[in-house]
């Protein structure tokens, strides 16, 4: 059985177990939790960068990163790709993911500037970080009208990047001057795969 190696609030986790359910694959992967701060952590002998997600293969190999899992695990089923074969479709569900991730990164350096002490704390770097969050979700906004029903890896990875926003930085609700993205998300997030994955602190 493959594993995954995982951290409950990881939106980058999240997109590749989004898309395991999505695919029916979700039964044939074990996840284990390991703290990403954890100093005892063994992720290292499996990923040098000690990063999740990680997927660990019956034969011992390791993939990572994200993308790389989530093309892997959408090769191993016969149903319809979520991630486009070729033509426009794949390049724009690719485009797509990468301005989610993107838009996650600088989330992410936010939220660590934001854990240093108040004297470390650059509010020049926050105040950056926020401006590429905020040109990222207005250009989503430009395109969420023609989304309609798909469900690639672009949406997905758009779907599980938004999570995490509102999980983190909930008090700053980036849909309040974004209908066309507030009326996607508003039936995204109902998806079976989007319901049971839903981050959560670990206990």
């Amino acid at each position: 059985m493959m594993k995954l190696r995982f951290s409950p609030t990881s939106p980058y986790v999240r997109k590749c177990t989004v898309v395991a359910h999505e695919a029916g694959l979700h039964d044939k992967i074990e996840r284990i939790g390991n703290p990403a701060w954890d100093p005892k952590t063994d992720r290292a002998g499996q990923n040098p960068l000690t990063k999740v997600p990680t997927l660990v293969l019956d034969d011992g190999t390791a993939l990572y990163d994200s993308p790389v899992i989530c093309e892997y695990l959408d090769s191993l089923h016969n149903g319809r790709k979520l991630i486009p074969v070729s033509g426009a479709a794949r390049w724009t569900a690719l485009r797509r993911q990468a301005l989610a991730d993107g838009i996650l990164d600088s989330g992410i350096s936010r939220l660590l500037e934001t854990r240093r002490g108040a004297g470390e704390q650059s509010k020049a770097w926050i105040d950056r970080q926020n401006d590429v969050m905020a040109r990222g979700f207005d250009a989503i906004e430009d395109e969420a009208g023609s989304f309609g029903d798909t469900v690639d890896i672009g949406t997905i990875a758009i779907g599980c990047m938004l999570g995490w926003a509102m999980f983190r930085f909930g008090v700053d609700d980036p849909l309040g001057s974004r209908p066309k993205f507030k009326a996607w998300w508003g039936r995204f997030s109902q998806r079976p795969s989007m319901l049971a994955t839903e981050p959560q602190d670990a206990k």
